[in-house]
């Protein structure tokens, strides 16, 4: 991609909108040959690239969501199309004279950067129906995960307020617990339900843990009759909620699991140590192996490559770096977890790692870099792991 931009004629940088895109088309030399907003349609997009050169380079800032229809349209026009990450374009924006903060200059500065300094720009892979599929369904799994995480706070958040000693004992990752709470709701509502009706909504429970946190309750302070009222139906509501996020997470993982089943690459990363099925299918659909020409690529994609700095004689540090696929990089960083008392190579270099004296995480990361190495020549030749 690098080397076939800076040969470019012309290039398109567009500052995608909702509405509107602003579309800027530089030729070689960096010359403005136009500059204006185009509509969101098919028709404008069509019309736009209809008139410029074949072999146009089409860069965009976005390539989900708002920027899907530009990208499309571009390839149907036999259009070359790449992408420029925002935080580059925020960074190259310094580098042009003015402060403004303008579709047109940003347009603008898109274009010229991807003409002089082609080495920022990503390229955008053509996917398969199956892979889009799974990466729309693990984007909402995604998301129920991140809701389920907000209503577990705030179900915390109150439980603590109005009993902390019940709080303590509560489970929320029980089904049992969620059940008993959406069904009598806070502490003092589950008290005043009497063990009867806790026994009929927690059948199958381990009783132990629930009869202690009941019984915390009951030697707990209560509060005003005010603060029960306000609280029992936002419990109820909150532990419904989290049951519902966390079955139709389930459900999304096995359906990502089924969609890339017959998948070969999918297959193989099953086999590294300390890889589940959600891992997999993270790197399966977040990573072409084909944009990586070796496993330092890879690692600085996934943000678990190290970050050197030095200047002259006073600085020379290296640190982790705060870059790169958050997503890939907490799944690779904590399914690490699995390793840290395993016999395997991987379990020997984390125990090596600590005797040298790095704490936990560092250890964790020093792991997943290793292990990356492994993943991506498997990826690469798309063989199971062999220890």
């Amino acid at each position: 991609m690098p080397t076939e931009a800076a040969t470019r004629a012309a290039v398109i940088g567009l500052d995608v909108g909702k509405f509107s895109h602003w579309a800027c088309r530089v030729n070689g030399r960096g010359e403005v040959l136009e500059s204006g907003p185009v509509a969101n349609t098919e028709r404008d997009l069509d019309e736009l690239f209809g008139r410029v050169d074949a072999g146009t380079l089409v860069v965009v800032d976005q390539v989900r969501n708002i920027g899907s229809l530009a990208i499309s349209r571009a390839r149907l026009a036999g259009l070359p199309v790449a992408y420029l990450p925002g935080i580059a374009a925020h960074g190259a924006a310094k580098l042009f004279a003015g402060d403004a903060k303008t579709d047109e200059r940003d347009a603008a500065v898109i274009a010229k950067t991807a003409l002089g300094i082609p080495d920022s720009l990503l390229p955008v892979p053509r996917r398969d129906g199956r892979l889009e599929a799974a990466r729309s369904m693990a984007a909402q799994r995604s998301h129920m995960v991140a809701c389920s995480t907000r209503d577990k706070n705030r179900l915390r958040s109150l439980l603590l307020e109005s009993c902390p000693a019940f709080e303590a004992l509560t489970d929320l990752a029980d089904p049992h617990w969620l059940k008993m709470m959406e069904a009598l709701g806070g502490p003092w509502g589950i008290v005043d339900a009497g063990k009867a009706s806790v026994g009929a909504v927690t059948r199958g429970a381990d009783r132990s843990r629930i009869d202690a946190a009941i019984a915390a309750a009951a030697s707990s302070t209560r509060p005003s009759e005010y603060q029960v009222m306000a609280e029992n139906p936002q419990v109820r509501m909150l532990a419904g909620r989290i049951r519902e996020s966390a079955g139709e997470a389930a459900r999304l993982d096995a359906e990502i699991a089924a969609l890339l089943a017959e998948d070969g690459t999918y297959a193989c990363l099953l086999t590294v140590p300390g890889i589940g099925p959600r891992t997999a299918s993270e790197l399966v659909i977040g990573v072409d192996i084909d944009d990586f020409p070796d496993h330092d690529h890879l690692a600085s994609y996934c943000g678990i490559a190290p970050r050197n700095r030095q200047s002259g004689k006073s600085i020379s540090s290296v640190s982790s770096s705060r870059q790169g696929n958050k997503r890939l990089k907490n799944l690779l960083i904590f399914s690490c977890n699995s390793l840290t008392r395993s016999k395997g190579r991987f379990g020997d270099y984390y125990r090596s790692c600590r005797d040298r004296g790095m704490c936990h995480g560092e250890a964790l990361k020093a792991v997943a870099r290793k292990r990356l190495k492994v993943i991506y020549a498997i990826m690469r030749d798309k063989v199971p792991y062999s220890a």
